[in-house]
């Protein structure tokens, strides 16, 4: 039996709510149970420097956790000068994945960044960060094609991710901290709406797992990619 009680294949409840900041183009609040993370995305009319002049835009991420998104107090990175290097990690694959089902030649000559900040975390910060950053970008998209800053099909898909994990010897889907802190071996799956495949991340904690585990985690993982991509159908109309 799972700490949460859960059967394997079942996702915490997930909950979103939209337009959650009254500055940012797009924004979006993420809850996959306790896991709770803000998402926002902004605009900017101008690019990084090396994409000047090749009339194409960017789409990047930044990733942060607030001192007390955990059980005891982290210092601000802020404060130490710089980013961590799994902070550094988890901003580069927000953006990677989002710039996946981005028609960058189409945005133009526009940076958006999305900004995902954990306000509590319980495991899986990383892949709720990706599933509502989609939904903020889609809605900044949205509030440009309106003033006619772009035009239609720059988002190609959908993009969402979570994580799967063996826990105890058996393939589990979506772990909080208590089966994440436990697991045999962990990844994380970013996959688009039509079943694309962006990025896996796996590792084992302690003796490698078998081919039949993971194909055991991918299956899960895309059902529950599945739902999520539903879920995000429906936040955003």
């Amino acid at each position: 039996m799972r700490p949460s009680k859960r059967q394997p294949d079942e996702l915490r409840p997930v909950q979103i709510e939209r337009a959650v900041s009254m500055h940012a183009e797009g924004s979006c609040l993420i809850k996959f149970g306790n896991t709770h993370v803000l998402c926002t995305a902004s605009i900017e009319e101008r690019v990084p420097p090396w994409l000047k002049g090749q009339g194409r835009g960017w789409v990047t991420a930044e990733y942060s956790m607030l001192p007390r998104a955990t059980s005891e107090r982290t210092r601000r990175e802020v404060t130490q000068g710089h980013a961590s290097g799994r902070t550094q990690e988890i901003q580069r694959l927000i953006g990677r994945s989002l710039r996946a089902v981005v028609d960058l030649q189409k945005l133009g000559e526009k940076q958006i960044t999305v900004d995902c900040d954990v306000l509590q975390a319980d495991g899986g910060t990383r892949t709720a960060s990706i599933t509502g950053a989609w939904i903020a970008l889609k809605d900044c998209m949205t509030w440009m094609r309106a003033r006619d800053m772009i035009g239609d099909a720059v988002m190609r898909d959908q993009v969402a991710a979570i994580s799967c994990g063996i826990y105890k010897g058996q393939a589990v889907l979506d772990l909080d901290y208590a089966e994440d802190s436990n697991a045999d071996a962990d990844a994380n799956f970013v996959m688009t709406g039509t079943g694309g495949i962006v990025e896996v991340q796996g590792t084992a904690e302690g003796k490698p797992f078998s081919q039949e585990a993971f194909d055991e985690l991918m299956s899960l993982a895309r059902k529950g990619i599945r739902d999520l991509v539903e879920l995000q159908k429906m936040t955003v109309g």
